[in-house]
């Protein structure tokens, strides 16, 4: 009994290829799911935007308020953390399985006892080591500039070290964030709808990554796009992209990958 049970952690699913299609249909089910439960999709927004704008807050009250242009390019790697409560919504309407508060707090809290914690660690050690090298290049480039608020002396990046450490940062944070998007643009729904261990998880994203680069290269493009054009008027955009993201997400993963057994 426990051989059958152990076997499917370490097989990878099969990987799907996917069109243009899948990616428009995807986010037309995202909206369909944000529209029939938006009271979900409100509150793991309302999360994920307070926490942006505390973040926000407390680099502003120690006096280091340069350091929120790192660290607002990297919170979107805590996107997947309320992406899960997302999936088991999209997943329960999928399915026609009754959708209360109790049932998906329930399955969000259940996940401390199976892998998504693990998953969730790789991630926040992604998002620390990002910020940590964002201050590296800024010392690297920008270190010995006489300077005392980058707020008021936004010129200095416009000067050959600044221009350097903009091309160069921006180069850096975008291995990071492709590498990223890779091992969780499917891991996470897997996760969360089978019994896989997280490193399997993993690589049948990339995997998947791997077998679609076109249209994985899009859709990394539109979840950039929309989070970003959703975090520019205070974060508060997030409440409608983040739900619609989160629910695509779950549709596209359904589509990555064949059914299980």
């Amino acid at each position: 009994m426990s051989d059958t049970h152990a076997a499917p952690a370490a097989q990878v699913p099969e990987i799907r290829l996917l069109g243009i299609t899948d990616l428009a249909e995807s986010l037309q089910a995202g909206w369909n799911d944000f529209r029939a439960a938006p009271v979900y999709g409100l509150f793991f927004s309302a999360v994920y935007v307070i926490g942006g704008l505390v973040m926000l807050w407390l680099l502003a009250v120690w006096g280091a308020i340069w350091v929120s242009l790192p660290a607002a390019a990297g919170f979107p790697i805590l996107g997947p953390f309320i992406a899960v409560g997302l999936y088991e919504v999209s997943r329960r309407l999928e399915t026609g399985a009754p959708l209360s508060w109790r049932a998906v707090l329930g399955v969000v809290f259940r996940q401390k006892d199976r892998q998504i914690p693990s998953m969730a660690a790789v991630i926040v050690i992604f998002f620390l080591f990002w910020n940590f090298l964002s201050h590296m290049i800024f010392a690297l480039f920008l270190g010995l500039q006489v300077m005392t608020n980058v707020s008021s002396s936004l010129g200095v990046f416009l000067t050959a070290n600044g221009l350097m450490m903009l091309g160069f940062g921006t180069a850096v944070g975008a291995v990071f964030a492709g590498v990223l998007f890779s091992i969780t643009v499917v891991s996470l729904p897997l996760l969360l709808d089978r019994e896989v261990d997280f490193v399997t998880a993993m690589i049948a994203s990339f995997s998947c990554v791997l077998a679609n680069p076109a249209v994985m290269l899009i859709w990394a493009a539109l979840v950039g796009a929309l989070l970003f054009i959703g975090m520019l008027p205070g974060f508060l955009g997030l409440f409608v992209t983040l739900p619609v993201l989160g629910h695509a997400s779950w549709h596209l993963y359904r589509r990555a990958l064949e059914p299980a057994a």
